[in-house]
């Protein structure tokens, strides 16, 4: 759920306007899984301008202070995600961790680096949310590994049914800062895309599978 509307369409705006998020529905991406998408979304290019980075980072410190009160320490979700977190800690002045994928395959065999003790309350920082599952990877790991996680921020959220049910099944509260719906808004009011594509890109939201299925025959 995306936590302020005017928050979201600002994001929304600079995702946009630094082509962190590209629209293209007559030239669809391919995306890793094999997907077609008239969306692909790189927010690691936020971190190149400064006057983005800062408001994402304010944004993330003045939601947490808010609503997750008592919060001990902030994760980063490798490897998107690390930058970002490590600038919501220094915010906050609070510890920062981060959460590999899977443990090191050498050395200590660690998953989460850094210090995290015990019954410490966690809030985890991600770039981006699909289906939730990279995400609740690092929500697990850290879990597991006794801490008490709060919840967890991302920039941008498709907002697909797969992830919201995830977090759903996983109890874990979450907020993005922006969602598709608004960018999609967004992009039409300043002409990122025609007001034509509206049906296209609505359709691909609604069910990306078809979407590409149909794309690609």
């Amino acid at each position: 759920m995306i936590y302020n509307n005017v928050t979201a369409r600002e994001v929304a705006e600079y995702l946009l306007e630094i082509k962190a998020v590209v629209l293209s529905p007559s030239e669809p991406f391919t995306w890793a899984s094999g997907l077609k998408s008239p969306i692909y979304c790189d927010n690691r290019k936020t971190l190149s301008y400064p006057k983005v980075r800062t408001f994402l980072k304010t944004a993330f410190a003045d939601i947490i202070a808010e609503e997750f009160k008592g919060v001990d320490a902030i994760a980063g979700v490798a490897t998107a995600g690390i930058p970002h977190g490590a600038l919501v800690a220094d915010v906050l002045n609070l510890p920062f961790i981060y959460v590999r994928d899977k443990p090191k395959a050498h050395g200590l065999t660690n998953q989460i680096e850094g210090k995290l003790d015990k019954g410490q309350k966690v809030v985890v920082i991600e770039d981006l949310i699909s289906t939730g599952g990279s995400s609740l990877k690092a929500v697990d790991a850290i879990r597991e590994a006794g801490g008490e996680v709060l919840g967890l921020g991302a920039i941008f959220t498709y907002g697909f049914d797969k992830g919201v049910k995830a977090f759903e099944a996983a109890n874990c509260k979450y907020f993005t800062l922006s969602d598709y719906p608004t960018l999609l808004e967004t992009a039409i009011k300043n002409d990122y895309v025609a007001a034509a594509d509206k049906q296209t890109l609505t359709e691909w939201y609604q069910n990306p599978e078809a979407w590409s299925n149909a794309v690609g025959v």
